[in-house]
């Protein structure tokens, strides 16, 4: 199979989160609080989110960070179902992420177009996301699995492939550098920059020392701004 062939994240895109580097990843109980946390995460460095589907918030979120905040990269996670697909497609996400491979919701990505990434942490999750089209894969629980070494060596069949990932699951700044350095990871996801407690305390004083040194880190490794 040609990996240009079909695929769920144009290439446009990919360039998109090579550049935006960090995605923080985002449980927002609170609608109102979305459009101060998005303009606060910019001003700090970070410039793409992951607003997780685990609250009725969510969407509505999403909807006010469009319209306020359009220079953010906004899109969706914990997408489990062919119905949040489509719900996804409808408030005009950006793109949505699964912490699984369901091969379901993959489709129901593709028939869509809702550019997409499923969650790997096995060869046979690969081999059946990348048959799909998926070339961009969120590699979860990311240290739970083994961390970047693990990454570096599951990916070593497939690296003829060109498949990229999104790591996720227990990083933080102690680790960061280590993903960063890897070529197949396109960008990072992080729910350490932003915690649901956090958001919901409205700590936005916490929450920007958390992405700018996200962000400084990102500067440091691959040389963006």
């Amino acid at each position: 199979m040609n990996i240009n062939a079909k695929t769920l994240v144009p290439p446009a895109m990919v360039k998109q989160l090579e550049s935006v580097g960090i995605m923080a990843v985002l449980v927002v109980d609170d609608a109102q609080d979305a459009v101060p946390l998005a303009r606060l995460l910019i001003e700090n460095g970070i410039r793409g989110m992951e607003l997780t589907l685990r609250t009725s918030a969510a969407f509505e979120a999403l909807e006010m960070i469009r319209h306020a905040v359009p220079e953010m990269f906004a899109g969706v996670g914990t997408v489990l179902t062919t119905e949040q697909v489509l719900a996804a497609k409808l408030h005009g996400s950006a793109f949505g992420v699964a912490p699984g491979y369901n091969s379901d919701v993959v489709a129901a990505a593709s028939a869509a177009g809702l550019p997409f990434a499923p969650g790997v942490a096995t060869p046979s999750e690969i081999e059946g996301a990348f048959n799909q089209g998926c070339q961009i894969l969120k590699f979860f629980h990311a240290e739970g699995m083994g961390g970047a070494k693990y990454l570096q060596a599951i990916n070593a069949p497939y690296k003829h492939l060109g498949l990229r990932y999104i790591p996720l699951g227990g990083l933080g700044a102690h680790n960061l550098r280590d993903y960063l350095a890897l070529p197949e990871v396109v960008a990072i996801g992080g729910s350490w920059i932003a915690p649901q407690a956090m958001i919901k305390a409205k700590d936005w004083t916490a929450i920007a020392r958390n992405a700018k040194e996200a962000s400084s880190i990102f500067e440091e490794v691959r040389g963006e701004s």
